[in-house]
């Protein structure tokens, strides 16, 4: 079935995605809050949207990867809200790392208007955005995520179906997690090599293909050596997605000792101005700021 896109948030990871459906032929019609921001896709034959209701209008598939859980809901819920202006049987996927509860409340208003909902956040960064080599963990029914494969997958390459609605996002509240810990080892590891004396980039050439080595080492560890902190992936945001990891993990008598002292950490960079800032700024915190900023 051919299907028009609808793409909703066309920022640091949005924009990418969205050309990459376009170069894979789909119909895209697009809607940012700063227009300017979509400037580069309307050039290359994106269709401009006043408002999230004429998307929802015009598309069979509508995909949303905005900041925040109450972004989300913005966008979704009343009169002027995806679900109520979308096309009974079209397909709305949130690609932002949002709330699993949200993500199931979502499911089940679309059920209601025969609008099939699927919550599908990502993992990669702006290199993977760019290359369209993004993670995608799903959550919503079989049924549906087959439909819409072809689309996810002309964003990404690791697409998967972790189970009903929500599990999408209980998966990436798995990433982050595991990322929150690693990147205070990145930034540690990166620090105690030069004040070791030692040269970063080579001890990366040693450490990068060992035990050691991760996406963030490889990816991140080299934007710190550069003094680069420009956003692959905002600290706000961060921040934002280790909040809802920490109320997920309460929910269910969890403890997350790891995740707590990295947030303490991001709330002080937070503190310090550098929302805006790449998550690589964590090495800010233990070089004591003597990189020049990017």
């Amino acid at each position: 079935m051919s299907k028009t896109v609808g793409f909703i948030g066309t920022g640091v990871m949005g924009k990418s995605m969205a050309g990459h459906l376009m170069k894979a032929g789909y119909p895209v019609v697009v809607y940012n809050r700063t227009k300017a921001r979509a400037q580069e896709l309307l050039d290359a034959g994106a269709v401009w949207k006043d408002t999230p209701a004429e998307v929802a209008q015009t598309a069979n598939v509508i995909i949303t990867i905005v900041g925040y859980p109450s972004d989300v809901e913005a966008v979704y819920l009343g009169e002027d809200g995806i679900l109520s202006n979308a096309k009974p049987g079209s397909y709305a996927i949130d690609m932002t790392t949002s709330s699993p509860l949200l993500a199931e409340k979502l499911y089940e208003e679309g059920k209601k208007k025969d609008i099939h909902v699927l919550d599908a956040p990502v993992s990669g960064g702006d290199v993977g955005a760019k290359n369209g080599t993004l993670t995608i963990m799903a959550g919503g029914d079989q049924a549906d995520f087959d439909a819409v494969k072809p689309v996810l997958e002309a964003m990404g390459q690791n697409i998967i179906l972790q189970g009903p609605a929500g599990a999408g996002q209980h998966t990436k509240m798995c990433n982050q997690i595991a990322i929150a810990s690693n990147m205070m080892g990145v930034a540690e590891a990166i620090v105690y090599a030069e004040k070791a004396g030692l040269d970063p980039e080579q001890v990366l050439g040693s450490i990068g293909s060992g035990a050691a080595g991760s996406w963030s080492l490889a990816n991140l560890a080299p934007r710190m050596i550069k003094g680069d902190f420009e956003p692959g992936f905002y600290i706000k945001h961060f921040i934002k997605d280790m909040n809802i990891a920490i109320e997920s993990a309460e929910a269910m008598g969890m403890n997350t000792p790891g995740l707590t002292l990295a947030k303490s950490l991001y709330d002080k960079l937070s503190e310090q101005g550098h929302d805006d800032k790449g998550t690589q700024a964590i090495y800010l915190l233990l070089a004591g700021e003597r990189k020049t900023l990017v």
